[in-house]
């Protein structure tokens, strides 16, 4: 809790505080009104009375249940401002005050509510709170939304990502048996001569032979603190579509303050999301240090951060580990969110900084994204390819400000 200075001592003040979030605002708090003391809250311990009031105040109970997106950013508010041992007690609470225990127990109930990813994220947010007899209906709740996002994602994605591959494969000195006739006479039809009614190609285009190793390695580097819940979501669907794609190697890491490789699971988005663990604390240095010992082809590497930068280790060495990166020769790329929600919060500063430093930072729906990886696998430039599809980067922000 944060403690507020008093010129008579700081407990007789902080108690005070823990006294005023626990019983409310309103004059039946005891603290204000005739009588009472005057107690002032920091900008924390507003966001805190929030939190709590949201859940507890009987005048707003159900407040959280109109929005299950309202829901997810309010858990990871209680991860941020709250302790462990207090966010698993508020977090049991919601699952009674929102009704969502006694819809996992009762399967009959499940089958009224529509679910979508406002609910999933809930779920996932919740995550050990769940009863070990309800997390087989809570598994069910999430197969159903990933395998409806996988069958609206999927396809447009593995032709983004297969194009550019074969764009990437292309050179201008084939052998032979690899022309791509076609092409090769769209190229050269400004040397087509009348008189032999033929074309004489001065270019030839053409695919170089192909290896048996793999052509792209991809790393979905995620942020699993509580308020990138919809981002881990979409993030767990395109990893499975990506790793089903043969010439691609795909790696997911999650992160907060620890690191966790899950790209054994990556194939079931599911797996996936049992497998995170959100919490408050974030470590991007320490991610960005596990990621780039993976990366054996830096020219051939996609490096996706999915993180609202906020760090919770050094950020010097966070900034001077994504130099490194960006310095080997690999792709890196940070997004602030994977969701349709809209502007997400984020630190400024240290985005500015990496858009500094060649890492181009800014949020992505999920639509744009099969085209964000095919755009990266060609080694395009990113801030174009975001001002072709108007998508506001960090640094065009920063400009515009």
């Amino acid at each position: 809790m944060t403690e507020q200075p008093d010129v008579e001592g700081d407990a007789p003040r902080d108690r005070l505080t823990r006294w005023r979030l626990v019983l409310g605002g309103n004059e039946a708090d005891g603290l204000s009104g005739p009588g009472g003391v005057a107690v002032s809250l920091s900008a924390a311990d507003e966001r805190r009375d929030g939190a709590l009031e949201a859940l507890y105040d009987s005048e707003r109970r159900g407040g959280l249940g109109g929005s299950a997106p309202r829901v997810s950013r309010w858990l990871g508010d209680i991860r941020t401002y709250f302790p462990s041992s207090v966010v698993q007690v508020m977090q049991g609470d919601a699952m009674e005050r929102l009704g969502l225990r006694q819809m996992l127990l009762e399967p009959e109930m499940m089958r009224s509510v529509q679910p979508d990813i406002g609910l999933v994220s809930t779920l996932i947010g919740l995550g050990r709170v769940i009863p070990e007899h309800s997390r087989e209906t809570a598994r069910a709740v999430v197969r159903q939304v990933t395998d409806e996002l996988e069958e609206r994602l999927r396809q447009r994605t593995v032709q983004a990502v297969s194009g550019a591959l074969d764009r990437s494969a292309r050179t201008r000195r084939p052998r032979m048996r690899d022309v791509d006739w076609r092409r090769t006479i769209a190229a050269n039809l400004k040397h087509y001569l009348p008189e032999h009614r033929t074309v004489v190609p001065e270019r030839l285009v053409g695919y170089a032979r192909r290896s048996t190793q793999v052509e792209r390695e991809i790393i979905l580097c995620i942020d699993q603190s509580g308020s990138m819940a919809e981002s881990i979501v979409y993030s767990s669907v395109f990893g499975a579509v990506l790793a089903s794609i043969r010439s691609v190697s795909t790696r997911m890491v999650v992160f907060d303050t620890e690191v966790v490789d899950l790209t054994d699971e990556i194939d079931d988005p599911v797996d996936v999301l049992f497998g995170v663990q959100l919490c408050g604390g974030t470590d991007i240095n320490r991610a960005l240090a596990y990621c780039q010992g993976k990366i054996t082809q830096p020219t051939d590497t996609v490096l996706v951060l999915i993180s609202d930068l906020y760090e919770g280790g050094i950020a010097e060495e966070m900034i001077s580990r994504a130099r490194s990166v960006v310095g080997s020769g690999a792709t890196m790329i940070a997004l602030l969110a994977l969701s349709d929600s809209g502007q997400p919060s984020f630190d400024a500063d240290h985005a500015a900084a990496l858009a500094e430093i060649g890492v181009p930072s800014f949020a992505c729906t999920p639509d744009l994204f099969p085209d964000l990886m095919a755009a990266a696998i060609e080694r395009r430039d990113i801030g174009e390819w975001a001002a072709a599809n108007d998508v506001v980067t960090t640094h065009e922000t920063t400009r515009r400000d």
